[in-house]
């Protein structure tokens, strides 16, 4: 009965590695920037297929241009509005592990060609997450619980994480501001304690104040909001607020 519990945990769980990762990339997960490249690279983004080096650079250029035309990341957010129809695709696409056996086939594509896109994880890096994860396969295998890594870290990775991924971008920058202002290009949407759990871990659903002060660490994100939020920010009420602002009106 555990592994239905732990199944959806995990996913979030690897989600909060990526935002540890995402964390790491912007040297405050740790004072040493040493810590940060090599904690964040191989112990934070390698497991679940990320690199931490490569999207350094991609994020900051993120940083730099948000939902500006040269922001890397404005793919993610300039099919909104969208329909229930379209939304409720992509969220099937995620759950049935569609959207990551596509990711993962592109990631070792690009590592057998050499051609990985911009932030995207270079050979090297797929090669660890490949090695990785066949040793811990193996670990499991020969101690009689092959099962455990397949349900509780391989689908996972393939299905909620994607998901609960899916729905963190939306809230980031989904239907914002491409004017420049800091406090509209982005989202803070506000978090009780299961989305917390599930959606929003290390303090990622404060995201204005992460990017009007990106250097300050995920854990002030809290306080930093709470000087911060007499100003006129883009704010929702929760998640189920954010994808109803998200999609068409009558679909």
């Amino acid at each position: 009965m555990l592994a239905i519990p732990s199944f959806f945990i995990i996913g979030s769980r690897q989600l909060g590695l990526s935002i540890l990762t995402h964390e790491a990339a912007h040297n405050t997960l740790f004072d040493s920037r040493a810590l940060n490249r090599h904690v964040g690279q191989w112990l934070l983004a390698i497991p679940w297929g990320g690199d931490r080096h490569s999207y350094q650079g991609y994020h900051f250029k993120h940083h730099a241009n948000t939902q500006m035309d040269d922001d890397p990341d404005l793919h993610l957010s300039a099919k909104f509005p969208t329909t229930r129809a379209s939304l409720a695709r992509k969220f099937a696409r995620d759950i049935t592990g569609l959207t990551g056996l596509k990711l993962r086939y592109f990631q070792i594509m690009s590592a057998v060609t050499g051609k990985a896109p911009l932030g995207a994880p270079d050979r090297t890096s797929t090669i660890a997450f490949i090695v990785v994860n066949a040793v811990a396969f193996t670990l499991f295998a020969l101690a009689g619980q092959a099962w455990l890594y397949i349900v509780l870290w391989l689908l996972p990775l393939l299905t909620w994480f994607q998901l609960v991924l899916r729905i963190r971008n939306i809230a980031e920058h989904g239907m914002t501001t491409r004017d420049g202002n800091v406090l509209t290009t982005a989202r803070t949407t506000d978090a009780n304690w299961l989305a917390r759990v599930f959606l929003a871990p290390y303090w990622v659903n404060y995201h204005v104040e992460h990017h009007a002060y990106m250097y300050v660490p995920c854990y002030r994100l809290k306080a930093a909001h709470g000087f911060m939020r007499e100003h006129p920010m883009e704010r929702k009420p929760g998640y189920l607020a954010v994808l109803s602002h998200t999609l068409l009106p009558n679909t």
